[in-house]
């Protein structure tokens, strides 16, 4: 991951703070009600588009089965649907989120798959702690 030429051209004779994010089990940390409000005020989709993605979302549910044993079955309040377009496109849409609020800081993300490098370089001698 640091072969990332940004970062490596922030770096260069300048001092640079790194912070490596990694979602862990990104697909399930979907908040669903921040997304759907996303996709309505910030993406300005309309109302029917918001519709198609609630309906994707609400309703699932999740069960787990050990030694021939069910579980009671529990709705799913967060997460998308993995191994499909629909979920990807979800979690992008959820996930570019992020890099608003990283850039309202003046920092830098750089994304790789469900990792992300966020920096921010200063000229050397310039930084304080």
């Amino acid at each position: 991951m640091l072969s990332d030429i940004g970062l490596l051209i922030a770096a260069d004779d300048k001092d640079t703070l790194l912070a490596l994010l990694d979602l862990s089990a990104a697909f399930d940390c979907v908040d669903h009600e921040i997304l759907l409000s996303e996709l309505q005020a910030e993406l300005l989709w309309p109302g029917w588009c918001r519709s198609c993605a609630d309906t994707i979302l609400s309703d699932r549910i999740q069960r787990v089965c050990f030694n021939g044993c069910l579980s009671l079955v529990l709705l799913l309040m967060y997460g998308v649907p993995q191994g499909s377009v629909t979920g990807l496109l979800l979690f992008l849409l959820y996930a570019a989120q992020m890099f608003d609020i990283i850039a309202s800081f003046q920092l830098t993300g750089q994304p790789h798959a469900d990792d992300t490098q966020v920096y921010i370089s200063a000229p050397v001698g310039e930084t304080q702690l």
